[in-house]
Protein backbone atom coordinates (compact mmCIF):
# COMPACT_ATOMS: atom_id res chain seq x y z
CA UNK A 1 0.00 0.00 0.00
CA UNK A 2 1.38 3.66 -0.83
CA UNK A 3 1.25 6.70 1.17
CA UNK A 4 -0.88 9.07 1.27
CA UNK A 5 -0.25 12.93 0.97
CA UNK A 6 -2.45 16.40 1.26
CA UNK A 7 -1.49 18.10 -1.43
CA UNK A 8 -4.20 20.37 -1.53
CA UNK A 9 -6.77 22.24 0.74
CA UNK A 10 -9.63 24.31 -0.05
CA UNK A 11 -11.97 25.59 2.10
CA UNK A 12 -15.54 28.32 1.91
CA UNK A 13 -16.55 30.04 4.70
CA UNK A 14 -19.11 28.28 6.84
CA UNK A 15 -21.82 31.16 6.40
CA UNK A 16 -25.51 31.33 5.50
CA UNK A 17 -24.85 31.38 1.81
CA UNK A 18 -28.11 33.00 0.03
CA UNK A 19 -26.32 33.98 -3.02
CA UNK A 20 -24.86 30.52 -3.28
CA UNK A 21 -26.10 27.13 -4.47
CA UNK A 22 -25.05 23.95 -3.50
CA UNK A 23 -23.07 23.70 -7.01
CA UNK A 24 -21.20 26.71 -6.28
CA UNK A 25 -20.21 25.67 -2.98
CA UNK A 26 -18.63 22.53 -4.00
CA UNK A 27 -16.99 24.01 -7.09
CA UNK A 28 -15.77 26.99 -4.68
CA UNK A 29 -14.13 24.66 -2.43
CA UNK A 30 -12.82 22.24 -5.28
CA UNK A 31 -10.97 24.68 -7.22
CA UNK A 32 -9.20 26.31 -4.16
CA UNK A 33 -8.26 22.69 -3.33
CA UNK A 34 -6.83 21.86 -6.75
CA UNK A 35 -5.03 25.84 -7.47
CA UNK A 36 -3.74 25.02 -3.70
CA UNK A 37 -2.18 21.42 -4.81
CA UNK A 38 -1.14 23.39 -8.81
CA UNK A 39 -3.33 20.34 -10.77
CA UNK A 40 -6.13 20.62 -12.98
CA UNK A 41 -6.69 17.05 -13.81
CA UNK A 42 -8.18 14.38 -11.59
CA UNK A 43 -8.79 11.08 -11.43
CA UNK A 44 -11.63 10.59 -9.61
CA UNK A 45 -14.00 12.61 -7.48
CA UNK A 46 -15.30 11.68 -4.27
CA UNK A 47 -18.21 13.80 -3.17
CA UNK A 48 -19.63 13.96 0.33
CA UNK A 49 -23.52 15.15 1.22
CA UNK A 50 -26.46 14.38 3.34
CA UNK A 51 -29.43 16.22 2.58
CA UNK A 52 -28.91 17.49 -0.78
CA UNK A 53 -31.69 14.93 -1.76
CA UNK A 54 -34.45 16.40 0.66
CA UNK A 55 -33.38 20.06 0.95
CA UNK A 56 -32.01 21.54 -2.31
CA UNK A 57 -33.89 18.75 -4.33
CA UNK A 58 -30.67 17.61 -6.15
CA UNK A 59 -28.88 14.33 -6.40
CA UNK A 60 -26.53 13.24 -8.45
CA UNK A 61 -23.97 15.01 -6.47
CA UNK A 62 -20.65 13.65 -8.32
CA UNK A 63 -21.65 14.05 -11.60
CA UNK A 64 -22.86 17.50 -10.76
CA UNK A 65 -19.99 18.84 -9.19
CA UNK A 66 -17.49 17.07 -11.65
CA UNK A 67 -19.50 18.93 -14.40
CA UNK A 68 -18.98 22.13 -13.52
CA UNK A 69 -15.63 22.04 -12.15
CA UNK A 70 -14.51 20.79 -15.87
CA UNK A 71 -13.53 17.06 -15.05
CA UNK A 72 -15.87 16.05 -18.00
CA UNK A 73 -15.03 11.81 -17.94
CA UNK A 74 -13.67 11.68 -14.32
CA UNK A 75 -15.10 9.18 -12.06
CA UNK A 76 -17.30 10.53 -9.69
CA UNK A 77 -19.88 9.41 -6.94
CA UNK A 78 -21.57 10.93 -3.83
CA UNK A 79 -20.68 9.20 -0.64
CA UNK A 80 -23.26 9.43 2.37
CA UNK A 81 -22.85 8.11 6.31
CA UNK A 82 -25.25 11.14 7.96
CA UNK A 83 -22.24 13.62 9.70
CA UNK A 84 -19.82 11.41 8.82
CA UNK A 85 -20.09 11.62 5.13
CA UNK A 86 -17.04 13.55 4.36
CA UNK A 87 -14.68 11.35 6.72
CA UNK A 88 -16.08 8.66 4.81
CA UNK A 89 -15.58 10.07 1.32
CA UNK A 90 -11.61 10.95 2.67
CA UNK A 91 -11.10 7.49 3.77
CA UNK A 92 -12.56 6.11 -0.08
CA UNK A 93 -9.99 8.77 -1.34
CA UNK A 94 -7.24 7.71 0.77
CA UNK A 95 -7.84 3.60 -0.10
CA UNK A 96 -7.93 5.07 -3.93
CA UNK A 97 -4.49 6.20 -3.57
CA UNK A 98 -3.26 3.90 -1.66
CA UNK A 99 -4.02 0.89 -3.33
CA UNK A 100 -2.35 2.60 -6.40
CA UNK A 101 -5.59 2.39 -8.59
CA UNK A 102 -6.02 6.24 -8.40
CA UNK A 103 -2.72 8.65 -8.41
CA UNK A 104 -4.78 12.04 -8.06
CA UNK A 105 -8.01 12.17 -6.21
CA UNK A 106 -10.38 15.18 -5.15
CA UNK A 107 -12.34 15.12 -1.91
CA UNK A 108 -15.16 17.25 -1.87
CA UNK A 109 -17.70 17.90 1.20
CA UNK A 110 -20.50 20.17 0.87
CA UNK A 111 -24.07 20.90 2.58
CA UNK A 112 -26.64 23.80 1.73
CA UNK A 113 -29.32 23.78 5.13
CA UNK A 114 -29.97 27.38 5.46
CA UNK A 115 -32.77 28.21 3.10
CA UNK A 116 -35.43 25.88 4.01
CA UNK A 117 -37.55 26.07 6.82
CA UNK A 118 -36.09 24.58 10.67
CA UNK A 119 -39.04 21.82 10.53
CA UNK A 120 -37.33 20.58 6.78
CA UNK A 121 -34.10 20.35 7.76
CA UNK A 122 -34.75 18.76 11.18
CA UNK A 123 -36.68 16.49 9.69
CA UNK A 124 -33.91 15.94 7.24
CA UNK A 125 -31.34 15.52 9.67
CA UNK A 126 -33.25 13.12 11.60
CA UNK A 127 -33.48 10.84 8.58
CA UNK A 128 -29.95 9.52 10.03
CA UNK A 129 -31.97 7.77 13.32
CA UNK A 130 -33.82 5.07 13.13
CA UNK A 131 -36.72 5.53 10.96
CA UNK A 132 -38.77 2.08 12.64
CA UNK A 133 -37.74 2.54 16.33
CA UNK A 134 -36.63 6.11 17.03
CA UNK A 135 -37.70 8.59 14.56
CA UNK A 136 -41.95 7.65 14.84
CA UNK A 137 -41.91 9.13 18.40
CA UNK A 138 -40.50 12.72 17.43
CA UNK A 139 -37.19 12.20 18.61
CA UNK A 140 -34.43 14.76 17.43
CA UNK A 141 -30.85 14.41 17.17
CA UNK A 142 -31.03 16.98 19.99
CA UNK A 143 -33.43 15.17 21.97
CA UNK A 144 -31.37 12.43 21.23
CA UNK A 145 -27.94 13.78 22.48
CA UNK A 146 -30.35 15.47 25.44
CA UNK A 147 -31.40 11.95 27.07
CA UNK A 148 -27.13 10.82 26.66
CA UNK A 149 -26.48 14.02 28.33
CA UNK A 150 -29.15 13.66 31.05
CA UNK A 151 -27.85 10.04 31.77
CA UNK A 152 -24.24 11.33 32.19
CA UNK A 153 -25.12 13.88 34.64
CA UNK A 154 -27.02 11.37 37.07
CA UNK A 155 -24.60 8.86 36.62
CA UNK A 156 -21.24 10.92 36.81
CA UNK A 157 -22.75 13.37 39.21
CA UNK A 158 -22.04 16.65 36.99
CA UNK A 159 -24.28 19.83 36.70
CA UNK A 160 -24.87 21.25 33.61
CA UNK A 161 -22.22 24.46 34.10
CA UNK A 162 -19.53 22.28 34.28
CA UNK A 163 -19.94 21.38 30.53
CA UNK A 164 -18.92 25.24 29.79
CA UNK A 165 -14.90 24.87 29.14
CA UNK A 166 -16.13 22.93 25.31
CA UNK A 167 -18.19 25.57 24.06
CA UNK A 168 -16.09 28.17 25.87
CA UNK A 169 -12.97 27.00 24.21
CA UNK A 170 -14.56 26.20 21.02
CA UNK A 171 -15.57 29.92 20.32
CA UNK A 172 -12.48 31.35 21.63
CA UNK A 173 -10.79 28.85 19.26
CA UNK A 174 -13.59 30.16 15.90
CA UNK A 175 -12.83 34.37 17.16
CA UNK A 176 -9.21 33.39 15.56
CA UNK A 177 -10.17 31.70 12.54
CA UNK A 178 -12.12 33.69 9.16
CA UNK A 179 -13.88 30.32 8.10
CA UNK A 180 -16.22 29.88 11.39
CA UNK A 181 -19.51 31.01 11.75
CA UNK A 182 -19.08 32.60 15.26
CA UNK A 183 -15.99 34.46 15.97
CA UNK A 184 -16.62 35.65 19.07
CA UNK A 185 -15.55 34.14 22.62
CA UNK A 186 -18.45 33.22 25.22
CA UNK A 187 -17.99 33.94 28.96
CA UNK A 188 -19.38 31.45 31.60
CA UNK A 189 -22.68 33.78 32.60
CA UNK A 190 -23.45 33.59 28.40
CA UNK A 191 -23.15 30.06 28.64
CA UNK A 192 -25.10 29.29 31.63
CA UNK A 193 -27.97 31.71 30.32
CA UNK A 194 -27.98 30.17 27.01
CA UNK A 195 -31.86 29.58 26.09
CA UNK A 196 -32.87 25.77 26.55
CA UNK A 197 -33.35 23.82 23.83
CA UNK A 198 -34.00 20.29 25.04
CA UNK A 199 -32.58 19.93 28.96
CA UNK A 200 -30.08 20.33 29.50
CA UNK A 201 -28.93 21.06 26.25
CA UNK A 202 -28.86 24.72 25.92
CA UNK A 203 -27.66 27.02 22.89
CA UNK A 204 -24.58 26.81 23.69
CA UNK A 205 -24.22 23.23 23.78
CA UNK A 206 -25.65 22.39 20.27
CA UNK A 207 -23.59 23.31 17.05
CA UNK A 208 -25.45 25.47 14.55
CA UNK A 209 -26.05 24.29 11.04
CA UNK A 210 -25.00 26.46 7.89
CA UNK A 211 -23.85 26.41 3.91
CA UNK A 212 -20.70 25.24 3.53
CA UNK A 213 -17.92 23.20 1.59
CA UNK A 214 -14.51 21.86 1.96
CA UNK A 215 -11.85 19.86 -0.20
CA UNK A 216 -8.67 18.06 -0.17
CA UNK A 217 -6.49 16.90 -3.27
CA UNK A 218 -4.79 13.53 -2.41
CA UNK A 219 -1.46 12.27 -3.83
CA UNK A 220 0.77 9.43 -3.58
CA UNK A 221 3.21 10.91 -0.66
CA UNK A 222 5.95 10.17 -3.10
CA UNK A 223 5.28 12.38 -5.32
CA UNK A 224 4.61 15.25 -2.81
CA UNK A 225 7.34 14.81 -0.31
CA UNK A 226 6.56 17.74 1.80
CA UNK A 227 2.59 17.79 1.92
CA UNK A 228 1.59 16.15 5.10
CA UNK A 229 0.98 12.48 5.61
CA UNK A 230 -2.16 10.42 6.02
CA UNK A 231 -0.55 8.37 8.44
CA UNK A 232 -3.88 6.38 10.19
CA UNK A 233 -7.40 5.95 8.37
CA UNK A 234 -10.14 3.58 10.40
CA UNK A 235 -13.68 3.88 10.48
CA UNK A 236 -16.27 1.56 12.82
CA UNK A 237 -19.91 1.48 12.88
CA UNK A 238 -21.83 0.83 16.29
CA UNK A 239 -25.78 0.06 16.64
CA UNK A 240 -27.89 2.71 14.45
CA UNK A 241 -30.86 3.36 17.63
CA UNK A 242 -28.77 4.43 21.18
CA UNK A 243 -31.40 2.21 23.16
CA UNK A 244 -29.75 -1.12 21.42
CA UNK A 245 -25.90 -0.02 22.64
CA UNK A 246 -24.96 -2.23 25.89
CA UNK A 247 -23.52 1.25 26.84
CA UNK A 248 -25.32 4.28 25.69
CA UNK A 249 -22.71 6.30 27.19
CA UNK A 250 -19.68 5.34 25.64
CA UNK A 251 -18.96 5.67 21.78
CA UNK A 252 -17.68 1.94 21.05
CA UNK A 253 -17.00 3.33 17.15
CA UNK A 254 -14.87 6.08 18.52
CA UNK A 255 -12.87 3.75 20.50
CA UNK A 256 -12.70 0.92 17.72
CA UNK A 257 -11.41 3.39 14.53
CA UNK A 258 -9.35 5.24 17.15
CA UNK A 259 -7.63 2.22 18.35
CA UNK A 260 -7.06 1.03 14.64
CA UNK A 261 -5.48 4.57 13.20
CA UNK A 262 -3.49 4.59 16.27
CA UNK A 263 -2.12 0.96 15.40
CA UNK A 264 -1.80 2.17 11.95
CA UNK A 265 0.14 5.19 12.73
CA UNK A 266 2.42 3.61 15.50
CA UNK A 267 1.09 5.83 18.29
CA UNK A 268 -0.74 6.45 21.04
CA UNK A 269 -3.18 9.02 22.63
CA UNK A 270 -0.06 11.03 24.37
CA UNK A 271 1.70 11.29 21.04
CA UNK A 272 -1.11 13.77 19.72
CA UNK A 273 -0.29 17.16 19.61
CA UNK A 274 -3.97 18.36 18.70
CA UNK A 275 -7.53 16.62 18.45
CA UNK A 276 -10.49 18.01 15.92
CA UNK A 277 -13.27 16.21 17.52
CA UNK A 278 -16.77 16.15 16.47
CA UNK A 279 -18.44 18.32 19.08
CA UNK A 280 -21.62 18.66 17.40
CA UNK A 281 -22.92 18.43 20.89
CA UNK A 282 -20.97 19.43 24.45
CA UNK A 283 -21.93 15.77 25.79
CA UNK A 284 -20.11 14.56 22.04
CA UNK A 285 -16.87 16.01 23.02
CA UNK A 286 -16.66 14.55 26.81
CA UNK A 287 -17.18 11.37 25.46
CA UNK A 288 -14.75 11.62 22.50
CA UNK A 289 -12.18 12.30 24.76
CA UNK A 290 -12.75 9.23 26.90
CA UNK A 291 -13.66 6.81 23.89
CA UNK A 292 -10.24 7.76 22.47
CA UNK A 293 -7.85 6.61 25.45
CA UNK A 294 -7.44 10.57 26.71
CA UNK A 295 -9.72 10.32 30.06
CA UNK A 296 -11.49 7.68 31.63
CA UNK A 297 -15.60 6.81 32.13
CA UNK A 298 -16.78 10.43 33.26
CA UNK A 299 -13.45 12.31 33.47
CA UNK A 300 -13.62 13.90 30.02
CA UNK A 301 -15.50 17.01 31.41
CA UNK A 302 -12.60 16.84 34.27
CA UNK A 303 -10.23 17.02 31.65
CA UNK A 304 -11.80 20.13 30.10
CA UNK A 305 -12.37 21.82 33.32
CA UNK A 306 -8.20 21.55 34.17
CA UNK A 307 -7.91 23.57 30.89
CA UNK A 308 -6.50 20.29 28.97
CA UNK A 309 -8.29 20.85 26.17
CA UNK A 310 -6.71 24.68 25.81
CA UNK A 311 -4.58 25.58 22.43
CA UNK A 312 -1.68 25.23 25.46
CA UNK A 313 -3.26 22.13 27.07
CA UNK A 314 -2.43 18.60 26.89
CA UNK A 315 -4.76 17.72 24.10
CA UNK A 316 -5.97 20.89 22.48
CA UNK A 317 -9.27 20.36 20.75
CA UNK A 318 -11.34 21.93 18.05
CA UNK A 319 -8.65 24.44 17.51
CA UNK A 320 -9.73 26.63 14.77
CA UNK A 321 -13.33 26.23 16.77
CA UNK A 322 -14.48 23.22 15.73
CA UNK A 323 -18.18 22.57 14.65
CA UNK A 324 -20.08 24.72 17.87
CA UNK A 325 -18.15 27.56 16.36
CA UNK A 326 -17.05 27.26 13.04
CA UNK A 327 -20.41 25.81 11.98
CA UNK A 328 -21.52 22.03 11.10
CA UNK A 329 -22.62 21.49 7.59
CA UNK A 330 -22.69 18.35 8.18
CA UNK A 331 -22.07 16.69 4.65
CA UNK A 332 -18.75 18.88 4.73
CA UNK A 333 -17.72 18.94 8.52
CA UNK A 334 -15.24 15.72 8.40
CA UNK A 335 -13.31 17.61 5.39
CA UNK A 336 -13.39 21.13 7.49
CA UNK A 337 -11.65 19.16 10.44
CA UNK A 338 -9.01 17.67 7.98
CA UNK A 339 -8.25 20.68 6.24
CA UNK A 340 -8.08 22.45 9.70
CA UNK A 341 -5.56 19.64 10.55
CA UNK A 342 -3.86 19.89 7.58
CA UNK A 343 -3.39 23.50 8.10
CA UNK A 344 -1.87 23.05 11.17
CA UNK A 345 0.56 20.80 10.41
CA UNK A 346 1.71 22.74 7.47
CA UNK A 347 1.91 26.24 10.04
CA UNK A 348 -0.17 27.56 8.19
CA UNK A 349 -3.30 28.28 10.41
CA UNK A 350 -2.70 31.65 11.36
CA UNK A 351 -3.92 32.87 15.06
CA UNK A 352 -4.77 29.80 15.61
CA UNK A 353 -1.92 28.05 15.40
CA UNK A 354 -0.72 25.27 17.91
CA UNK A 355 3.19 25.60 18.33
CA UNK A 356 4.81 22.58 17.06
CA UNK A 357 1.84 20.80 15.77
CA UNK A 358 3.50 17.68 14.11
CA UNK A 359 0.52 15.04 14.50
CA UNK A 360 -3.24 15.36 14.57
CA UNK A 361 -6.12 13.58 14.75
CA UNK A 362 -9.90 14.25 13.73
CA UNK A 363 -12.74 12.21 14.44
CA UNK A 364 -16.19 12.69 12.27
CA UNK A 365 -19.62 11.43 13.64
CA UNK A 366 -22.32 9.87 11.99
CA UNK A 367 -25.70 10.15 13.70
CA UNK A 368 -25.57 9.65 17.14
CA UNK A 369 -22.04 7.30 16.95
CA UNK A 370 -23.14 4.99 14.74
CA UNK A 371 -20.78 5.56 11.84
CA UNK A 372 -17.54 7.01 13.36
CA UNK A 373 -14.18 7.77 10.70
CA UNK A 374 -10.90 8.43 12.15
CA UNK A 375 -7.68 10.21 10.29
CA UNK A 376 -4.16 11.03 11.57
CA UNK A 377 -2.15 13.19 9.87
CA UNK A 378 1.77 13.75 10.41
CA UNK A 379 3.69 16.48 9.67
CA UNK A 380 6.14 15.28 6.50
Amino acid sequence: MREVAILGVGQVPVREHWDLSIRQLAVAAGRAAMADAGVTQVDALYVSNMTSGELNQQRHLGALVADHLGLWGTEAVKLEAACGSAGSAMRQGIIAIASGEMDVVLVVGVEKMTETPGKATTAALVTAADADYETPHGVTFVGLNALIMQRYLHEYGYKHSDFAPFPMNAHANGAKNPNAMFQEPISLKTYERGRMIADPINLYDASPIGDGAAALLLVPAEKAPHAVRVAGSASATDTLAIHDREEPLWLKAAEQSAQRAYAQAGIGPADLDLFELHDAFSIMAALSLEACGFAEPGQGVRLAQEGAILPDGRIPICTMGGLKARGHPVGATGLYQLAEATLQLRGDAGAAQIDGARIAMTQNIGGSGATIVTHILRKA
